[in-house]
């Protein structure tokens, strides 16, 4: 891993009252590449993750990002000024104190991606952008995976003629209370000494099943 050098710094030109870029396109670009990089640093991702910052972290991270590029509103810059600002939102907006030294390439790298852009150099930018779009869409791929898996695991058992079943489960209740009413009037009608159960009521027994059925 080379050294970095937490002095190295950046400067307004002479004339110039702030290192905001003149050139649009140098600015835009600019402030994209320090989206990505605020974006790539896996403390505050992990911390956006867990919502550490509660339901608004991942508008935190937005203007951890924009106090960033306000630094360069200022005519000097240097990394350890950069460093100590995510440092301190970290705490600030996440409660979380990062001592892994993660902050300090960060930093550093925020303070490079200026130089390349001032040079109107935005191939590291582009880079960058695209490869935080093609993690966006292997994340929202494994999400459509996930909920595909979890619709199927309880529906697909039950696709084609288990579906039938479903729709005579659902009439179950239905039918097993007139099963029990029918029941009980055949019990009652062979309590009689004497009576066409099998001529007369039997059958009509069955052809109230069967319309009660259609």
């Amino acid at each position: 891993m080379p050294v970095i050098d937490s002095s190295d710094f950046v400067e307004a030109p002479e004339g110039e009252k702030s290192l905001k870029l003149s050139e649009e396109k140098q600015q835009a670009n600019f402030e994209l590449g320090v989206s990505m990089i605020i974006y790539s640093w896996e403390a505050l991702e992990i911390a956006v993750a867990n919502q550490w910052g509660g339901a608004q972290s991942e508008a935190k991270r937005d203007w951890i990002t924009a106090i960033v590029i306000d630094l360069f509103n200022e005519k000097i810059v240097d990394v350890e000024l950069v460093e100590e600002t995510i440092l301190n939102a970290m705490v600030d907006e996440f409660d979380v104190n990062v001592e892994d030294d993660s902050s300090l390439p960060i930093a550093d790298k925020v303070i490079k991606i200026y130089r390349k852009c001032a040079d109107r150099d935005f191939t590291e930018v582009r880079q960058m952008f695209e490869l935080w779009q093609q993690k966006q869409q292997d994340r929202a791929s494994r999400q459509q995976n996930l909920n595909v898996t979890i619709n199927e695991d309880p529906e697909n058992p039950d696709v084609s003629d288990d579906d039938e079943e479903e729709d005579d489960d659902e009439e179950v209740p239905q039918l097993a209370g007139q099963s029990i009413q029918e029941d009980v009037e055949m019990g009652d009608a062979d309590d009689e000494p004497k009576g066409p159960v099998v001529d007369d009521d039997g059958f009509e027994l069955v052809q109230k099943k069967g319309k009660k059925r259609n």
